[in-house]
């Protein structure tokens, strides 16, 4: 048994239906001794970009032997495989539809398995083929933590699913062209845009070294949310490292019609 094990959830269930819940009953009917911890269960529905996004700046914070349980699955039921992914300080579980591709890149210089879930005794017995995270990845997130091995669980695999996260663009004269990529419950809007990007194009406390342009206009950078006092839209780095769009205490997506997919520019002042 993994000592003190730490099961984590990430779905789109929302929480209106039983559907999350019924996963941590599973889970605690097999191992009674698991901690579960809820990352979110609003994920939009059927967004497993947006869910591999999150999962990606939320995994590194929790304890070494985390078991990781994702369930963002419009194909459920079909030939979609169920995955457990195996690495030298976590545990991955859900499909394979690209919902891990974000830590597949952090791992990308390190050791890690990927398992094709199949052993079946390790399931619970299905009456539909709608609700694998109830029926296949709660089950196979409980048995992992008590201490089952992980080659007995499956087939090793190195065909797994990946889905192409958008990278910003670098042009000859250094401007920097990226994307919103997400929107948090603030109504804030993430780019893909990272700190060190910005890094390499200007010193980030010379703010006139640089510029942040989105739909044609110049925002202020900013180090605090509170700094804007003109509650205008303005740019920060988040706590991930990410350039972010912001208005204070107002939801700058809703106020100033901020999509996914939106271009965000870093230039030369």
């Amino acid at each position: 048994m993994l000592e003190s094990p730490v099961i984590t959830l990430t779905t789109d269930f929302g929480l209106k239906d039983p559907f999350a819940g019924l996963m941590k009953g599973v889970i605690l009917g097999i191992n009674p001794g698991a901690t579960i911890i809820d990352i979110t269960h609003n994920i939009q529905r059927h967004n497993v970009f947006e869910a591999s996004q999150v999962l990606a700046m939320s995994y590194k914070y929790f304890p070494t032997t985390t078991i990781h349980v994702a369930v963002v699955d419009p194909g459920v039921g079909s030939m979609r495989r169920p995955l457990l992914v195996v690495t030298e300080d976590h545990y991955f579980i859900g499909p394979d539809n690209g919902i891990f591709s974000p830590v597949f890149e952090d791992l990308k210089s390190t050791f890690f398995k990927v398992y094709h879930l199949t052993a079946s005794h390790y399931f619970l017995p299905m009456s539909g083929s709608t609700f694998h995270g109830r029926d296949i990845f709660a089950p196979i997130a409980a048995w992992l933590s008590k201490g089952v091995d992980s080659h007995k669980m499956g087939d090793q695999i190195d065909d797994y699913m990946k889905i192409a996260a958008p990278k910003p663009v670098v042009a000859d004269n250094g401007t920097i062209t990226g994307e919103i990529i997400s929107k948090d419950n603030f109504g804030n809007a993430l780019s893909n845009i990272r700190k060190d990007d910005i890094a390499k194009l200007a010193d980030l406390e010379s703010k006139e070294n640089f510029r942040i342009i989105y739909n044609d206009q110049p925002l202020p950078f900013l180090h605090y949310y509170s700094e804007n006092e003109n509650d205008t839209l303005a740019a920060i780095i988040n706590s991930f490292g990410h350039l972010e769009l912001f208005s204070f205490r107002e939801s700058a997506s809703e106020k100033y019609n901020i999509n996914i997919g939106d271009k965000v520019i870093v230039s030369p002042a």
